[in-house]
């Protein structure tokens, strides 16, 4: 049983790592808040009920990666574009949270309020495989597999490509970037590009693991990773990949340990302990931090 909760927990906290990932790459590199963020996760789940019903399985977590992407395109265009001053950052994090809620109100009058079923087309996910005595969903290795894959993709791109040296670049400082001849405004657009598509990709695998897309589990799931960006350091990557892992393990234990009603308090209790002793989060300083200890 252990073993078991041990897994679920690593699996929820892949998910969760996916959507933080997102919240620190943007706060890392451009220093802004996109509150948007929980709902293009939420979207995401939709997106893959649209395509899994006309489409193979494969090509949903296309549709979703895409379509995630162009939405966080689109956010950073009407939220973030016109605000680029330090005295207008609050102005584009309420006009992200303004274009969140609406996102939200759109899925509310296409699908309606209550979760909506969601059944992958592939028979071989609901299967299980027997390993060292415990049962494994065939769905819980693929999350973890793609979760692996687009951890390791995001990390090749920053630092074994021309983009991901521009995006270094420019978390460091915009004017340099500039005056380095990077085009500044595309590649903040690849960033909320890559940020909203992993998160619509946890979206959808948390929609196949739950059986259903809701339009709740943004404000939920995504508070969550808010928290645990903060848990693993503003900006750094590394931290939301080990801050996600360590709440989903955390709030797996809660089960084994019969303190289930309290699973939902326990990444803000996570947060609070960790801030009391490092104010700064477990790591610091964001993707151009990563490059230096690189």
């Amino acid at each position: 049983m252990l073993a078991g909760q041990i897994i679920n927990g690593i699996v929820s906290g892949a998910m969760y790592a996916l959507v933080a990932i997102g919240f620190s790459l943007v706060i890392g590199v451009l220093d802004k808040l996109n509150f948007a963020h929980p709902e293009v996760f939420m979207f995401g789940g939709f997106i893959g009920l649209m395509s899994i019903s006309h489409l193979p399985l494969p090509w949903a977590f296309v549709m979703a990666f895409l379509m995630g992407g162009v939405l966080g395109v689109f956010t950073e265009f009407v939220a973030f574009r016109r605000f680029q001053s330090a005295d207008a950052k609050i102005t584009a994090a309420l006009g992200s949270m303004a274009l969140g809620l609406v996102m939200t109100d759109l899925v509310h009058k296409w699908w309606g309020t209550e979760p909506v079923p969601i059944t992958p087309p592939d028979g071989w996910l609901t299967g299980s495989t027997l390993i060292l005595g415990v049962q494994v969903l065939n769905l819980q290795f693929l999350i973890l597999a793609i979760t692996i894959f687009l951890m390791v993709t995001l990390q090749l791109l920053l630092h074994s490509t021309r983009m991901g040296r521009q995006i270094r670049a420019l978390a460091e400082s915009s004017v340099s970037a500039s005056l380095l001849g990077i085009h500044v405004r595309r590649v903040t657009q690849t960033v909320f590009f890559i940020s909203s598509a992993l998160a619509a990709e946890a979206g959808l695998l948390l929609a196949l693991r739950g059986g259903a897309a809701s339009s709740d589990i943004g404000l939920t799931f995504g508070l969550k990773a808010l928290a645990i960006m903060a848990i693993g350091g503003l900006g750094d990557l590394r931290g939301a990949v080990i801050g996600g892992l360590l709440v989903g393990v955390l709030e797996s234990l809660m089960y084994v340990f019969g303190y289930g009603r309290l699973v939902e308090i326990t990444v803000w209790v996570a947060m609070i302990a960790v801030l009391t002793f490092r104010p700064g989060g477990l790591f610091s300083g964001g993707v151009h931090s990563q490059e230096q200890r690189a």
